[in-house]
């Protein structure tokens, strides 16, 4: 590790939050159910105001729910109604509460100018819904940027009837990332240059050291001013990487006796940063995925996205503590936590891997059949912006690339996984525990691209900002569609549906793992079938805080069908 990362580790992620925590998130863990946020479960009250956190010895500026960060956990049972009231105690700017993953009115979605206008400062908005469905889930701010600032919780929501995942104990694992700078800086400075958080570029010593890519690929990839180790927007370089609110060292503990099975629900509330998850010398059973059972898969790592959440089971057997690395996609940093036997008792955390570099196959380029020598890349920088790829597709300043040969990567491990050695999960493993509810063939088919510019940090769906598209995407209510998500670019791309959920198209026919937030790889493609089954206006969008933020969002719109 260089000095600057070794310190990100030592110092940067050393400080806890010194303001409140809630109950779930306290710093050991015992793992009991926690409690509804007020008795009873149905009439919930959650307050949005500004304070200041302490982290690596150092105050900022963050946004808590109820004076914590990350924000109280609601618990909630399937089949109940609830009332959720968020008081806007912000002195002078609009918030929003998005229940992401749940099935519910789109009054009720919470995304500003879309669904509802908006919290005003100093006025209450109540949520009013029933709970249709169980499972893992989350909520965030969809005003701004405030999600970065600490905007955001858990939503755990029991079973009506027995719970289909057998476990003695659960824990609840958000995962965030979080920077003393403040995220509107963020966004100008990666506007004036989109690499300017990469502190890990390629040098004159690694070359020398056999690192990384050779010489000609070097000069190659310079001359097409890409740079092959931009992996993450964002970096370690300014976020410190959080499991429940606490930074890696002397972190967050999670008890456990040996022999148990225990149920851990992660949840990627980041703003920019994709985790690559392992318990070192514990094998995890994926059990659910975006908080709907999935047959049983063993892994020894996964890969979550932003948005996405993830159940997995553990069962360790010996008496000895356990880490619980979530290193960042880049590797510029990781959260860390213990899973431990008796409080005390802590595990060590693992120095950090090296980090991916972009390959042709992340510029949508497969070379695998090729001979290295024989391929001309500068020339094939110029295939890539061949609109035959992409007809209608505008090419100018927001579309920097057009993928020539962009493929369906479901099947592969996340970027930088694929050497890590152990099974890591990838979508195709992912069956759904029971049969979809709608297995009709698709009437109709629609393309996406997935579009930007790097260097002018533009972001977009087929070129197209939110801000400059008249109409949504329309779909009629009941029908089914199959929509392919083709990533134009050389960055991952979480995409979420609002109100949603949708089949992924990997061969598994009537088991399709269903989920609502599903990550496009650099250069890649996925296809899923979607039943428009929510009449209203829905959000549909990266959720890559900036990238959405830069105009990487659309509008879905489902109308009534007409009547015969």
């Amino acid at each position: 590790m260089t000095p600057r990362r070794r310190d990100i580790l030592r110092i940067g992620g050393a400080g806890a939050l010194t303001a409140c925590w809630p109950g779930w998130a306290a710093a050991v863990s015992a793992g009991v159910p926690v409690a509804p946020v007020s008795a009873g479960g149905t009439d919930i009250e959650l307050r949005i105001a500004h304070q200041m956190l302490r982290i690596g010895g150092r105050e900022t500026h963050a946004i808590g729910i109820n004076g914590t960060v990350p924000g109280p956990l609601i618990r909630l049972r399937e089949g109940q109604d609830v009332r959720l009231t968020v008081v806007n105690d912000l002195a002078d700017e609009d918030t929003s509460i998005h229940w992401h993953g749940l099935l519910l009115p789109f009054q009720m979605d919470g995304v500003p100018g879309i669904s509802f206008p908006g919290i005003r400062a100093g006025s209450r908005f109540t949520y009013e819904f029933p709970i249709r469905q169980s499972g893992t889930y989350w909520y965030h701010s969809h005003s701004g940027l405030q999600e970065q600032m600490g905007h955001y919780g858990p939503i755990v929501i029991d079973p009506a009837g027995a719970d289909p995942i057998a476990h003695d104990r659960e824990h609840v694992i958000v995962l965030s990332d979080h920077s003393p700078i403040h995220p509107h800086t963020i966004f100008q400075r990666l506007k004036q240059q989109g690499g300017y958080f990469n502190y890990q570029k390629q040098t004159l010593a690694g070359q020398l050291a056999g690192r990384d890519q050779t010489a000609a690929e070097r000069r190659a990839w310079g001359k097409m001013r890409m740079d092959p180790t931009d992996i993450s927007d964002v970096t370690g370089s300014t976020y410190t990487y959080l499991v429940n609110g606490r930074g890696p060292v002397g972190g967050w503990t999670a008890l456990f006796r040996p022999g148990e099975r225990v149920r851990l629900r992660f949840i990627n509330a980041s703003a920019m940063t994709i985790f690559n998850v392992r318990i070192p010398g514990l094998r995890m059973s994926v059990v659910a995925t975006d908080g709907l059972p999935v047959r049983p898969v063993t892994v020894d790592e996964f890969q979550i996205a932003n948005a996405e959440t993830y159940d997995v089971i553990v069962a360790p057997v010996d008496d000895r503590a356990y880490g619980l690395v979530a290193e960042a996609i880049d590797r510029s940093g990781m959260a860390f936590a213990t899973l431990t036997p008796r409080a005390g008792l802590l595990a060590a955390a693992p120095p950090l891997r090296r980090r991916p570099v972009v390959t042709m196959k992340d510029m949508g380029m497969d070379m695998s059949a090729m001979d290295p020598d024989m391929v001309d890349m500068s020339s094939m920088h110029m295939g890539m912006r061949d609109s035959r790829n992409a007809p209608g597709l505008p090419l100018g300043p927001g579309v920097q690339t057009i993928s020539p040969m962009p493929a369906d990567r479901t099947a592969e491990p996340g970027q930088g996984l694929a050497d890590v050695g152990g099974k890591v999960l990838v979508y195709t493993d992912l069956v759904a525990a029971d049969r979809n509810p709608d297995v009709r063939a698709p009437s109709r088919k629609l393309e996406i691209h997935l579009t930007g510019n790097m260097e002018r940090y533009m972001w977009a769906f087929d070129g197209k900002k939110l801000n400059e598209v008249k109409d949504p995407i329309p779909f009629t209510a009941g029908e089914r569609v199959r929509i392919t998500l083709i990533n134009d670019t050389m960055m991952n791309h979480p995409i979420h549906l609002h109100g949603h959920f949708f089949e992924l198209v990997t061969g598994h026919g009537d088991h399709a793992p269903r989920k609502h937030t599903v990550n496009v790889q650099p250069g890649g493609m996925v296809t899923f079938d979607l039943t428009a089954d929510a009449v209203g206006d829905w959000a549909f969008h990266c959720h890559m805080l900036y990238h959405m933020h830069a105009g990487m969002m659309q509008v879905v719109s489902v109308r009534p069908a007409k009547a015969a």
